[in-house]
């Protein structure tokens, strides 16, 4: 959540931000409202409870009239002292209530606009022209079917439309993946984690995945958990309610974990094959850094994204996220796209975004620097979003045989392969 200093010493920009983000402006003057009353209901009741305390005192040693008169005001006040906390206590749940509607304070340099107003910052590598070499490309479905690496029938008729199996080579290729993702991140100093897949409601909230994501995220109401769709959650919330010592930081874990995702409101939008699907792997960057250090790792961790799809030899183009597609916890995100053959344009295959304190106030997640205790700042960035990056790499490395080149980086936790080798009907 945001800094409820900033909202009363700048709430313009407060304002200016959730309307970059296309989201309620109104709700910024109603929390302000709910913060005062809040506010001043908790001076109220520190006087009464102050008057009171005093009264305390005075009624032993009254007598007659005047312990008369004591006692009903004692009464009179102890009705004003509950009075005044209950209103206390309903102006903070409906200011916190508020705050948690309010999106992180967008980064002044993001692109204004929707989904489709993006900047693009680098393009790294060429597309391969196919008509040059002689042969149309094949989308990835038809090629993991020819390799015997994916099977979507049997996905479907297990557990319905965007499931899929990795079969054989498909799921070497997962594997390879997974362990080469890790072993960048371990060399690059990341802790590696194996983390939950359920978790708690206060970790979904924590987040961030709430709000706007809601519609996303599956719940199992009878246990009151949640599936995650990142390990960026799990992550996140490692540390919830701790005091970090400063000299402890950065922190840096590298989580694997399967994802759930409802892709809701993606009726008719990639139903073909494993590009968006409704479980998957990944394997998820996560820092944990002090404030002023924090759009310093951004870069990092884009740095790292683009080594990994640099060894994997695709093409991608870099892309900073305009307003409207940041989600409620970034205040800046980038975005990696793989150039997909067939669709003959760039794909999201890794994001990183910058959450500052946001994620970590909501999670009580904090540093402490010599006397002071502060929030820390957190950041998330996918290194291996295994499906998608299997679609890319299918694609952009086929062969006019129908095989697939194995990048050299996969080739050791592939026994040493260099193609993937159509199957025997």
């Amino acid at each position: 959540m945001i800094d409820l200093r900033l909202l009363r010493e700048d709430p313009d920009r407060v304002r200016a931000s959730q309307r970059a983000r296309g989201e309620d402006v109104d709700v910024v003057d109603a929390l302000l409202s709910a913060d005062e009353r809040r506010r001043s209901s908790s001076v109220r009741f520190d006087e009464l409870r102050s008057e009171q305390k005093s009264l305390g005192k005075l009624i032993p040693k009254a007598t007659g009239d005047e312990k008369a008169e004591l006692l009903k005001r004692a009464g009179e006040l102890s009705a004003a002292v509950k009075a005044a906390d209950a209103e206390q206590n309903e102006a903070a749940e409906e200011a916190q209530r508020l705050l948690l509607q309010i999106g992180n304070i967008v980064h002044p340099d993001v692109p204004r606009g929707g989904e489709d107003d993006f900047v693009v910052l680098e393009t790294v590598g060429t597309p391969r022209d196919f008509a040059a070499e002689g042969f149309e490309p094949k989308d990835h479905l038809e090629l993991g079917q020819t390799l015997g690496a994916i099977d979507v029938e049997r996905g479907a008729k297990v557990s319905g439309s965007r499931f899929y199996y990795l079969t054989g080579v498909g799921a070497l290729l997962e594997l390879a993946l997974v362990n080469a993702a890790i072993a960048q991140a371990t060399a690059a100093g990341f802790t590696p984690m194996l983390t939950p897949a359920l978790v708690k409601p206060r970790a979904m909230e924590g987040t961030g995945f709430l709000g706007q994501a809601s519609q996303d995220v599956y719940y199992l109401d009878k246990d009151d958990y949640y599936l995650v769709g990142t390990s960026e959650v799990p992550l996140a919330a490692y540390h919830m309610d701790e005091i970090l010592d400063a000299d402890q930081l950065p922190l840096r874990y590298a989580g694997f974990s399967p994802c759930f995702r409802r892709e809701a409101g993606t009726y008719g939008k990639d139903t073909r094959g494993i590009f968006r699907v409704h479980q998957f792997d990944k394997v998820e960057m996560f820092s944990y850094i002090a404030p002023e250090d924090a759009e310093a790792e951004h870069a990092r961790l884009l740095e790292w994204e683009k080594q990994w799809l640099t060894s994997l030899e695709l093409p991608f183009q870099v892309i900073d996220t305009a307003t409207g597609d940041l989600g409620s916890s970034a205040s800046r995100k980038f975005d990696c796209e793989a150039w997909i053959p067939t669709q003959g344009k760039y794909r999201e295959l890794t994001s990183t975004s910058n959450c500052n304190e946001f994620q970590a106030r909501r999670l009580s997640v904090r540093m402490r620097d010599g006397k002071n205790v502060k929030p820390l700042a957190t950041l998330n960035g996918t290194l291996c979003a295994v499906p998608r990056t299997i679609v890319a790499l299918l694609e952009n490395h086929q062969q006019a045989d129908g095989s697939v080149r194995v990048p050299e980086v996969l080739r050791p936790y592939l026994g040493g392969r260099e193609f993937l080798e159509p199957v025997a009907k």
